[in-house]
């Protein structure tokens, strides 16, 4: 994944009711996938964490404006608070409508050559809505998978895409960005502690992966949450504490 630089952390906003939302959107949707994708439902704001199945996503992109770039990788990992399901991961490499930029080569590694046979995202996206189907995402910067698929889907279905997710970056800047750094510690020099995905795995002394990679960090990412709510949650905490 591409990251902007993240010395300002989104604002809270007021929670939705996420499935009240996807009610109003199996009807007012007009394509047949995203009206299937709906009708499925999500759960309830109360349900215990114990009870949800997550999906970790990753993507890869061409930058980082979803109005002008597009995605190029996506990783999914479906997993629950006990059980990692690596055997129905998937990864797939996508055509952008836009051209690749040197500079997300050079982070990524993903070449032209790599793309010139590879589907564009509408080719995949039965299974990809069929994996999140039922499901809470879970990423690691909420600025990038929601926002980047739902414009992609604009672009070229006319209509977008709504679901709730829960950020790992913003459960570690919820305990490491709560306060700004005083202008004493600024003089002196120091740092707001890191919230980047290798980092913030560090400090549950989860393993060093390689990054960038969209299936790698999906499984990074769902290593991270399981160790975030081992650390500092339960089982019975209700979703609504952590989905945005």
């Amino acid at each position: 994944m591409l990251f902007p630089r993240l010395t300002d952390m989104p604002s809270m906003s007021a929670p939705i009711d996420w499935p009240d939302r996807f009610q109003k959107q199996s009807i007012s949707c007009q394509n047949p996938l995203l009206k299937h994708y709906y009708q499925s439902g999500i759960p309830s704001s109360v349900t215990p964490l114990s009870e949800i199945e997550f999906l970790a996503i990753d993507f890869e992109t061409t930058g980082l404006d979803p109005q002008r770039d597009d995605i190029i990788s996506i990783g999914l990992v479906p997993f629950t608070l006990n059980r990692i399901r690596c055997r129905e991961a998937r990864h797939w490499l996508l055509k952008p409508d836009v051209p690749l930029k040197s500079a997300s080569v050079i982070i990524h590694q993903i070449t032209h050559a790599d793309l010139d046979s590879a589907p564009d995202l509408t080719r995949i996206l039965q299974p990809l809505l069929e994996a999140l189907s039922g499901r809470v995402a879970v990423v690691h910067y909420q600025a990038i998978e929601r926002p980047f698929l739902d414009q992609a889907l604009k672009k070229r279905l006319g209509e977008g895409i709504h679901f709730p997710l829960v950020d790992t970056l913003g459960l570690e800047a919820r305990i490491h960005r709560r306060k700004p750094m005083s202008l004493w510690s600024q003089i002196l020099g120091k740092k707001p502690a890191s919230v980047r995905l290798a980092d913030s795995r560090a400090r549950y002394n989860l393993p060093f992966y390689t990054p960038h990679h969209a299936l790698t960090d999906a499984l990074a990412t769902a290593e991270l949450l399981m160790a975030q709510v081992a650390d500092r949650y339960t089982p019975d905490t209700p979703i609504a504490e952590l989905w945005e």
